[in-house]
């Protein structure tokens, strides 16, 4: 009787075969993550980013219209105001439509009235125009401080339902289960926490911009005032 001395074995198969088994990879999309993690909590972080994004964008723009300077407008209305042509530095005025200009307008409205009287009524009109770039940002404010703070009670309720599960189980969690819970329930921390640190950068680069408007603002009125103070020297 013939006996096989070796046994023929496919060496390709069998690794193969136990390397597939023992290495798996398991991916999760980033709409799962979101899903999972708890619309109850994503939801509003997702208007919260929708509401930071609106305003980023709206008061970027608005502030880049406000810092539009024109180098030769002070210097054409010293010449009016020198010449005596008020109606036309004050249509030079509302032509240009920045907050300085708004500021000037106001200011040679009351030229001929006392000084005290002019500074006053440019103020005025300067803390209006401050407040009209500043519209919007407490809100942004509040999204980078809110964000976080819905995301962490997103995670600890998503860890309270993990722990009642795992009290309310009569047979042993096993880790895989456990895991995937505190996985979905740390998501929430991670968009809350992406959402406030952009909001946070986007509200600073804002009042930086604001606050170089307002220097602006507040070298122009000066210079204004000295201009009107110039014929009494």
């Amino acid at each position: 009787m013939n006996t096989p001395l070796f046994l023929q074995i496919n060496p390709g198969s069998s690794a193969d075969t136990l390397a597939s088994e023992a290495i798996t990879e398991e991916t999760i999309s980033m709409w799962q993550l979101i899903v999972d993690g708890g619309w109850y909590i994503m939801v509003p972080l997702a208007i919260l980013s929708i509401v930071a994004v609106y305003i980023f964008v709206e008061r970027w723009l608005a502030i880049n219209k406000a810092s539009k300077e024109d180098k030769d407008f002070m210097n054409r209305i010293r010449d009016y105001v020198s010449d005596g042509k008020l109606e036309a530095a004050r249509s030079l005025c509302t032509t240009t439509g920045t907050p300085i200009a708004r500021m000037i307008d106001k200011g040679v409205s009351r030229i001929g009235k006392p000084m005290d009287d002019v500074s006053a009524s440019i103020e005025n009109v300067g803390k209006l125009e401050v407040y009209k770039l500043e519209k919007g940002l407490p809100t942004l404010a509040t999204v980078a401080g809110a964000a976080p703070m819905i995301g962490f009670l997103g995670t600890v309720i998503g860890m309270i339902f993990t722990f009642h599960a795992m009290k309310i189980s009569g047979a042993g969690v096993e880790i895989d289960a456990l895991s995937g819970g505190i996985m979905q329930a740390m998501v929430t921390t991670v968009a809350g926490l992406v959402i406030g640190i952009l909001a946070y950068i986007a509200y600073n680069t804002l009042v930086v911009r604001v606050d170089n408007v307002v220097h602006r603002m507040e070298a122009q009125s000066i210079e204004f005032i000295d201009l009107l103070e110039e014929p009494s020297k």
